[in-house]
């Protein structure tokens, strides 16, 4: 794959709920416009919070299928297709920047929510290709992040790289009919959030030590590593942007762009 002179952004992405796939809010309105201001890029990686595995695999399908991994929505939500194509070579080299990790390609596997839900807001024709990348279950923090540094190359190689997850996510303190964010998940968004622009990341792998409120925050760990691989592919002259910065009871919204800065050389 060719190099280009301007590596590609990375996004973390809080996605919530599969609604903002076709709800005119400002979280599906701020997608959009990313797609419109973003280079546009030759290809896709997304590393989504629904897709976990014992082992690192990469899909490699052709032609992807939309998965529904959800239930009890409107008609209208599995009325959604998102038919971009695959890149069966992308997905390949892909695996060969991951030898180290004896990653697989998955020639099966489709896109699940956590990266169709933002990308047919993004990039609504579905004419880019796009794979997926996932979250090996037997993985801590710092294994996440150090894989993260592997896929580096594909910055330079027009890949942009979506992490899609959610820093605060636990449904079981949902309040369905009082989106006010609730007090501990207020505290946990705004001490990432300092964590992130200090670049302290090490702390931010470390997350089982960062306190009571990151135990409930983060009572369920995949929404969180996802945030680990976007900070991972993070180069030393990227500035970083926060994005729908919002707590919704208890999930956080917030959401990354990182860029290289612009007086970088």
């Amino acid at each position: 794959m060719t190099t280009i002179s301007t590596p590609m952004p990375v996004l973390f992405v809080g996605h919530g709920s599969p609604m903002n796939a076709i709800e005119d809010n400002a979280f599906h309105r701020s997608w959009s416009e990313l797609g419109r201001q973003l280079p546009r890029p030759r290809a896709i990686l997304c590393i989504s919070a629904h897709w976990q595995t014992p082992g690192v695999f990469v899909t490699g399908s052709r032609q992807p299928e939309t998965i529904y991994d959800f239930y009890g929505f409107p008609q209208a939500l599995f009325d959604v297709r998102y038919p971009s194509p695959g890149d069966p070579a992308l997905a390949r080299r892909i695996a060969d920047l991951l030898t180290h990790e004896h990653a697989d390609v998955d020639t099966t596997r489709g896109l699940d929510h956590g990266a169709w839900s933002v990308l047919c807001a993004m990039y609504p024709r579905a004419d880019i290709p796009v794979l997926q990348l996932s979250l090996d279950r037997r993985k801590n923090g710092p294994d996440h992040y150090r894989l993260a540094h592997a896929l580096m190359p594909l910055r330079d190689q027009g890949v942009l790289i979506i992490a899609s997850g959610n820093i605060v996510h636990n449904l079981s303190l949902f309040r369905f009919h009082d989106f006010a964010p609730l007090a501990w998940a207020q505290r946990f968004r705004d001490l990432v959030n300092t964590h992130i622009a200090r670049r302290s990341h090490t702390a931010l792998c470390d997350y089982p030590r960062l306190g009571a409120d990151a135990a409930l925050a983060i009572n369920s760990a995949e929404h969180y590593l996802p945030l680990l691989y976007a900070l991972g592919l993070q180069r030393d002259d990227d500035e970083v942007s926060f994005f729908n910065d919002e707590v919704l009871s208890a999930i956080s919204m917030t959401s990354l762009l990182i860029t290289q800065h612009t007086g970088a050389r």
